[in-house]
């Protein structure tokens, strides 16, 4: 069997309409909307709302770190528009119209953050599977499907915003990880709470890791644990046990898909 698998594709439906070339079956790992593009301000979601001078400063407090700032400049943006949510989610339907009709059949698919994973359903047909929480057999071996990041400990759910992602409680995510039983292949957006994984080199932070992910790898032994979310780890690979632990790749960027043989 030959399984590809790509994480973090934000809006780069060109390349995901080849990343199953040469597969038996194709698996997606979420992030599948461009919201901000921080390379080309010009794109993404906010680049179409706000254009590139504004993303561009967006962008610059984000990666000064000020999250204050970043906050009230957010807030004044959302806040000359009549409707914000209806504009971001007649974007997100563009997108995901282009995204779900570029996947190859079969494809295997979990929503991350950057995703609104309510509306997939409308889009996945012709041999798309949505799994979140769900197993799926795939050339025998029993692969394990969780979506989402975590929401921060103590933070309240977004009822205001324009743009809500997709980001769970602990307990919730670490329900449907331990719902998964006994697997070969664990599949997730978030990587485990590995301070090796979880750190970017880039923006010089840990990223979000998920505890309960780590460990179903120590009690369950599979044979992968796959991953996306952090664009430029430290490590992209490491051994936790019997369990190879992979990055699969900033897909956007990277334009190639990791590859699964067996």
């Amino acid at each position: 069997m030959r399984v590809h698998v790509v994480s973090d594709v934000h809006g780069n439906a060109e390349a995901l309409a080849r990343a199953g070339d040469g597969a038996d079956a194709l698996v997606v790992l979420g992030d599948l909307i461009d919201f901000v593009d921080y390379h080309q301000h010009e794109k993404g979601i906010l680049g179409r709302l706000f254009g590139a001078d504004k993303v561009k400063t967006f962008a610059d407090l984000r990666r000064a770190g000020d999250r204050e700032a970043t906050i009230a400049y957010s807030r004044e943006l959302w806040g000359s528009l009549d409707d914000p949510a209806a504009l971001i989610e007649e974007a997100i339907r563009e997108q995901y119209a282009e995204l779900f009709g570029a996947m190859s059949a079969p494809t295997y698919a979990t929503p991350g953050n950057v995703d609104a994973p309510w509306l997939w359903p409308e889009f996945a047909e012709g041999g798309i599977h949505v799994l979140d929480g769900d197993v799926a057999k795939i050339g025998g071996l029993r692969f394990g499907f969780v979506g989402g990041s975590l929401r921060p400990d103590g933070a309240p759910p977004r009822t205001s915003s324009a743009w809500t992602p997709y980001l769970r409680p602990h307990d919730e995510f670490a329900e449907a990880v331990a719902g998964l039983g006994q697997i070969d292949v664990l599949c997730s957006h978030i990587p485990p709470d590995i301070p090796e994984l979880t750190y970017d080199v880039v923006t010089k932070r840990s990223e979000a890791g998920a505890p309960s992910l780590r460990e179903a790898i120590e009690r369950e032994q599979p044979r992968w644990a796959l991953f996306g979310h952090v664009h430029q780890p430290l490590t992209e690979r490491l051994r936790s046990g019997r369990t190879e632990c992979c990055n699969v790749g900033h897909f956007k960027l990277a334009e190639r898909p990791f590859v699964l043989r067996w």
